[in-house]
């Protein structure tokens, strides 16, 4: 009897334990968290953010409720700060942009490499692959928790002067560029002078004239209507891809429970898909319906050949070859390789 007795004291000392701890866990959550984006809705990018914190609030049952801060607002608008702001907590989550978040993980690089990623099943045979956990494996030993991948879109060309069909078109164009070094060398290697701005400040420039042209995915073109900046020439060159990632703080992660840690990575992995379907949307068709919207606008549309695209391959070439060893020349072979061998 005096067993019995001490093997049921014994368990309700574990179930008490166990309630105990579930509920301190629970305690410790924060009543908000704050995830930080570039863009909100209805970019894709934003969109990503809110099926993402619909996704997780819905899943825990709002346990974890998430805000949206786009256009980097928790760190003044200054993008390039937004990893290190994740790293020391001023920062909850992010979907972030390679770009971005190159300065500090170098092999982020590799994604801006000129024409590295000939089309999407490119980018999709990177991220997706052996790459993808390797570029994963360097973003945790940098100090955050990766989950998923989404995508900002291919970057192409415009401007206010002419259709650019060759390097020699872009000669002398001022070119607004994102605060990468990498971005500065390529342009300067095509003729053209970049100029680093963030995009607060490129809008009035462009319209000013002050700035002739810019790079960024098509459908920013549509939603920001660039084409009321003087922007009436648009190059489809597919020179640079610009993926996503998913991330959470590693304090904030390590604070959720190992079920809410599940949930909230299938989350942002289903909310990767779906983003990068719409990031994709009216240029992945055989024609091509965004580009055609853009041509209604009274825009000129450059659809370069193979032949005109190699011109642009061959001059940055040099910038290329500089990279491959900041990026990590192992890791370039491995994307090489996996692009090669990718599926069409």
């Amino acid at each position: 009897m005096k067993f019995r007795r001490t093997v049921l004291a014994l368990a309700v000392a574990a179930t008490a334990l166990a309630f105990g701890t579930g509920a301190m866990a629970q305690a410790a959550y924060k009543p908000e968290y704050k995830m930080s984006l570039v863009l909100g809705p209805p970019t894709p990018w934003g969109m990503a953010g809110k099926i993402w914190a619909d996704l997780v609030k819905e899943r825990t049952q709002g346990r974890i409720n998430i805000k949206l801060y786009p256009g980097v607002s928790l760190i003044q608008g200054d993008q390039t700060r937004e990893f290190s702001a994740l790293r020391q907590g001023v920062i909850d989550m992010a979907i972030g942009s390679t770009i971005n978040w190159s300065p500090q993980v170098k092999e982020l690089n590799l994604f801006s490499m000129p024409f590295l990623m000939p089309d999407y099943a490119a980018v999709d045979a990177l991220t997706q692959g052996e790459v993808g956990k390797k570029i994963f494996q360097v973003v945790e030993k940098a100090g955050v928790v990766p989950l998923a991948w989404g995508e900002n879109g291919t970057r192409e060309l415009t401007n206010s002067k002419r259709p650019i069909k060759s390097p020699q078109d872009l000669k002398g164009m001022k070119i607004r560029v994102v605060g990468s070094p990498l971005f500065s060398d390529t342009f300067n290697a095509l003729g053209a002078n970049p100029t680093q701005m963030s995009w607060a400040d490129a809008q009035p420039a462009l319209a000013s004239g002050a700035v002739d042209g810019q790079e960024n995915p098509m459908f920013l073109f549509t939603i920001l209507k660039m084409h009321t900046v003087g922007q009436k020439y648009v190059t489809t060159w597919g020179y640079v891809t610009d993926p996503l990632i998913f991330v959470v703080n590693k304090e904030i992660w390590n604070s959720w429970t190992p079920a809410d840690q599940k949930i909230v990575r299938e989350a942002a992995i289903e909310a990767g898909r779906q983003e990068i379907a719409l990031a994709r949307k009216g240029l992945v068709e055989a024609d091509k319906p965004l580009l055609k919207e853009v041509a209604g606008m009274g825009v000129t549309v450059t659809q370069l050949s193979p032949a005109e695209r190699e011109a642009f391959v061959k001059a940055t070439r040099p910038v290329y070859n500089k990279w491959k060893n900041t990026v990590g020349a192992d890791l370039v072979n491995t994307a090489e390789k996996a692009i090669a061998a990718r599926k069409k």
